[in-house]
């Protein structure tokens, strides 16, 4: 983590106003950059810019593609959650090739995301955002916090056997924590768990169109549950010490509630396909797409505005605004209307064109390479600059306010929360958790889903391996349909990668990819100000947001700002890739980052 401090005095920028810069932020890759002005005598942030130094020319090279190599290309956006790609991609072409899978190959598919979720959820939150709280940065930035940590007793002790609120702490400290370095140990059976079902981690060799190569037995899911057991008797111990560690936050310092918070604006594409409805046909999308085990939707202000995955595709538009791209308003138009017969607009990604123009930074015009998605709600005419709120945060919230998920005493939606039962383990008693609709979106809340949803996908596999051998012992054991591609199609696929929301829109002419367009949740949480002016969410929720941390200018390492921005577990790719011309590429691979000391 590089830090740079600038101060000026000039009447436009009083003395207790200074310049710092977090470029990298991140723990995973290094090309985000916060860039921020702090007026230290109010003990706030008043002023946030998100930038990327990454230029994604996916949509550029995909373009005369064989669109059966689609999920392939696009699992190698992200080392991180490229599955996520491939699924989304195999989602696509199945719309646009009209094929339907046999139910064990998507159940199949289910239990390989659902232990993507796990791994990658507890590898973040425990290793990467635990450090944010550990002991060592406590003690760094707060140290009053760290003294009342020593005298406040966990409520959950019993559950997770830390006897107060600074074992805790203690026990996130990075390689010598137990909790860290138990983690770490649950990260490799997530894993595991993700190669029995899709081959290999991180882009899967057995998804394709039509279902998967897997080949099912007993003895496959049988290794699966063996892990997956081992990770809810985990499960039964995270909850309860991330909602002992987050609580007392609340407690320890009145008002962090305002660190990262802003208003409710959220966005699920869903996930989780239920193979009994979903058959792929945009034009049934709404029935299948409400099927879903994680509900979609969006949220404005605790109102579930839509479960539709219609109105949420025509209501995507993509906006450039300070970011480093030529408007394509005079380009070619793919698709004027979706097989229901609605107008597609211009700047939906079905009809995008990228036209890369690289430019001098400059915070007063342009300033990142990524763009603004946003999604116009009819009902204001407003675009909004939804969040993914980190994943977990409006996967839950969604599927809390539409109360339709019930999985066979699994997880059961109220309508206000979300039950998910866990059942008896080796050493611990069936549990029930219940993740209840907060009061704010927040930084501490977004990290509080973050643990709920492990259980929650923990839930879902156990569910679905239940139907993957009821589907071998019936004999039903094809995991692949045949289809052929189509000379001109359209498809679109909603999933939700583990940052949030994830689509893919693909156009096929002639046989090839004439167009194609993924757009995962970088883009949406990291986008910059639009053509309105309005934030992007990183820098929303960075804005105006308190100072907590007791460290002055000089010695200031920006906890409250880490925890804003790693709240919605940020991740960009960690090449860039440049298409420039007939069989030639360019590919400039950045070092991972891991924000340097504590």
């Amino acid at each position: 983590m590089s830090t740079q401090v600038k101060r000026e005095g000039s009447p436009i920028q009083p003395p207790q106003v200074v310049e710092m810069s977090w470029d990298p932020i991140t723990r995973i890759v290094g090309s985000l950059g916060i860039y921020t002005k702090i007026d230290f005598k109010q003990r706030k942030v008043v002023e946030c810019y998100s930038t990327s130094s990454i230029f994604r020319g996916y949509s550029i090279f995909m373009k005369g593609k064989d669109p059966r190599d689609s999920h392939f290309i696009t699992s190698r956006i992200c080392g991180i959650c490229g599955d996520n790609h491939a699924t989304c991609s195999v989602y696509t072409q199945n719309m646009a090739y009209g094929v339907k899978p046999p139910n064990l190959g998507e159940w199949i598919l289910n239990l390989g995301e659902a232990a993507e979720y796990m791994f990658d959820h507890n590898i973040f939150q425990e290793n990467l955002v635990g450090v944010d709280f550990c002991e060592q940065m406590v003690r760094e930035t707060n140290p009053s916090v760290l003294e009342r940590a020593e005298k406040t007793p966990a409520p959950h002790a019993d559950a997770h056997g830390y006897r107060t609120i600074a074992d805790i702490m203690r026990s996130l400290n990075p390689f010598t924590g137990d909790f860290y370095r138990e983690a770490l140990q649950m990260s490799r059976l997530t894993r595991e768990k993700f190669c029995l079902m899709e081959g290999r981690h991180v882009h899967p060799s057995t998804l394709y169109p039509g279902g998967v190569g897997t080949v099912a037995t007993v003895q496959l899911f049988t290794d699966y549950l063996v892990r997956l057991m081992k990770y809810v008797e985990f499960m039964k111990k995270v909850i309860p010490l991330h909602d002992d560690l987050f609580d007392f936050f609340y407690q320890a310092l009145p008002g962090y509630e305002k660190v990262g918070q802003r208003e409710v604006l959220l966005g699920c594409w869903g996930s989780f396909q239920d193979p009994d409805v979903c058959d792929y046909d945009y034009r049934t999308m709404d029935k299948w797409g409400r099927a879903m085990f994680v509900t979609p939707g969006i949220v404005v202000d605790n109102e579930l505005v839509t479960t539709s995955l219609v109105d949420i595709n025509l209501g995507i538009r993509i906006l450039l605004g300070s970011s480093y791209y030529q408007d394509w308003e005079n380009e070619r138009t793919f698709v004027d209307r979706d097989p229901l017969g609605n107008p597609i607009d211009k700047h939906h990604p079905w009809n995008q064109t990228t036209i890369p123009r690289p430019q001098k930074r400059d915070f007063q015009t342009n300033y990142s390479w990524v763009m603004s998605p946003r999604w116009l709600d009819k009902r204001s005419g407003k675009h909004l600059a939804l969040d993914t709120g980190g994943g977990p945060l409006a996967r839950l919230w969604t599927t809390a306010l539409a109360g339709i998920v019930d999985l066979g005493g699994y997880i059961k939606a109220t309508g206000n929360s979300v039950k998910i039962r866990l059942p008896k383990t080796a050493l611990k008693p069936e549990v029930e958790f219940e993740w209840k609709i907060p009061p704010w979106s927040n930084a501490l809340e977004r990290d509080r889903a973050r643990s709920y949803f492990q259980a929650y996908s923990a839930a879902v596999a156990l569910y679905c391996v239940e139907k993957a051998l009821g589907e071998i012992r019936a004999g039903r054991t094809k995991t692949w349909s045949d289809f052929t591609v189509p000379k001109e199609a359209i498809g679109c696929g909603f999933h939700e990668a583990v940052r949030g929301v994830l689509s893919h829109h693909m156009v096929i002419e002639n046989g090839k990819i004439a167009n194609y367009h993924p757009y995962p949740p970088t883009p949406w949480n990291a986008s910059v100000r639009d053509i309105y002016g309005t934030p992007g969410p990183y820098e929303d929720a960075v804005q105006n947001t308190p100072i907590f941390e007791e460290n002055g200018p000089d010695n200031f390492k920006g906890i409250d700002i880490m925890r804003t921005v790693r709240s919605f577990d940020p991740c960009l790719p960690c090449g860039v890739h440049m298409y420039l011309g007939k069989d030639k590429e360019l590919q400039v691979v950045h070092s991972p980052t891991f924000g340097g000391a504590l």
